[in-house]
C-alpha cells in the first residue's frame, strides 16, 4: 500500500473511531475498568452535602472551620491488545473482512484508553509472536498501532493462542486490561488462558463471519484452509456434510465458551455483518 493511500485509510479510521470513543465508549471504559484505588488530592472547605467521614480533623482544628479531604481515582492503567493476524483473519464474505473489524475495534479501545490517560500496548501473533509494541500513551502512538494493523504482513500462517498468552505473561508483569481479538481457531489454549486471566483483567473477543457458522447449500465447491493453504472439494448439497460441519462448529463454540468460563475470562462474540457499536456498549454495561 502506497504511503498516501495508507495515511488516508489511517485518517478515515481515526475520524470514525475517535468519534465513537469520544461520545460513547470513553465513559463506559472509565466506569468499568477501575484504577488501583483512590489517592489524596487536596483539602477544601466543607460544603453542605459532603460526607462527614471525609472531614480532615487536623486542618479543621487549626483553622477553626470544617475542611474535608478530596480524593481522586489513581488510574495509570495499561491496556494490552493481543491481536491474531493469521490468515484466517483475512477471511470475509460480506461487507468487511475480520481484519477490518479488528482494526476498528483496536482503534476504538485504544482511543478510549488514552482519553482516560492509560497506556496501550499491542502483541501481534500467528503461530508465533509477530510484533510487540510496548505500552505508551499519546495519539501518535495510537496512530502507529492503526498503521501496523492496516499494513502488517505476518510471517506465520497458523494460530497459537497459548504462545500469545505466554508472551504476555513474560513482558507485562503489572496487572493490566487485556483484550484478545481472534476467531480462536486453535486448540488446548485453556491452561495458558487461565494463567493469563489470573494475572490480568482479560476479555476474549471472538470475530465471526456468518459463512463460518453454517455451510450454504450450493453444491460442490472447492475450499481453501486460510491457515494452511490446502485445498479440498466439499459437497455442500449433502445434508450429512452440512450437519457434520454444523455439529463440529457448535462443539468449537462450546469449547471456546467453556475455556472462558472456567478461567474467569469475559468473552464477546462480534460478527462482521453487524454493527459492533451496540454490542460493545452492551458488553461494557453488563460487566
Amino acid at each position: 500500500m502506497e504511503t498516501k493511500e495508507l495515511l488516508k485509510k489511517v485518517r478515515k479510521i481515526e475520524i470514525k473511531t475517535r468519534r465513537l470513543s469520544n461520545h460513547i465508549f470513553s465513559g463506559e471504559y472509565h466506569s468499568h475498568f477501575k484504577g488501583r484505588g483512590m489517592t489524596f488530592s487536596e483539602v477544601r472547605k466543607y460544603q453542605f452535602g459532603d460526607d462527614i467521614r471525609d472531614i480532615d480533623w487536623n486542618v479543621t482544628a487549626k483553622l477553626n472551620e470544617a475542611h474535608i479531604k478530596i480524593f481522586e481515582e489513581e488510574r495509570e492503567l495499561t491496556m494490552m491488545l493481543l491481536v491474531d493476524v493469521s490468515k484466517s483473519e483475512s477471511f470475509g464474505t460480506r461487507i468487511q473482512q475480520k481484519r477490518d473489524l479488528i482494526t476498528e475495534l483496536c482503534a476504538v479501545l485504544s482511543f478510549s484508553a488514552i482519553q482516560n490517560n492509560d497506556k496501550v500496548g499491542v502483541v501481534f501473533f500467528t503461530d508465533q509472536i509477530e510484533l510487540f509494541i510496548p505500552p505508551k500513551k499519546g495519539k501518535s502512538h495510537i496512530l502507529r498501532i492503526i498503521r501496523e494493523l492496516i499494513e502488517f504482513k505476518p510471517k506465520g500462517t497458523g494460530t497459537n493462542i497459548s504462545e500469545a498468552f505466554k508472551f504476555l505473561s513474560s513482558v507485562i508483569k503489572k496487572r493490566s486490561i487485556v483484550f484478545t481479538l481472534s476467531d480462536f481457531q486453535d486448540e488446548a489454549y485453556d491452561k495458558n488462558l487461565k494463567i493469563a486471566s489470573s494475572k490480568h483483567d482479560l476479555t476474549a473477543i471472538r470475530i465471526i463471519d456468518p459463512a463460518e457458522e453454517q455451510l450454504p447449500d450450493i453444491g460442490l465447491v472447492q475450499l481453501q484452509n486460510p491457515e494452511t493453504g490446502t485445498m479440498g472439494w466439499v459437497d455442500t448439497s449433502s445434508s450429512i456434510v452440512r450437519a457434520t460441519y454444523e455439529k463440529d462448529y457448535q462443539n468449537f463454540v462450546a469449547n471456546f465458551k467453556s475455556y472462558c468460563t472456567h478461567s474467569g475470562t469475559d468473552y464477546l462474540d462480534l460478527r462482521v455483518d453487524r454493527s459492533y457499536t451496540k454490542q460493545l456498549l452492551e458488553f461494557f454495561k453488563r460487566r
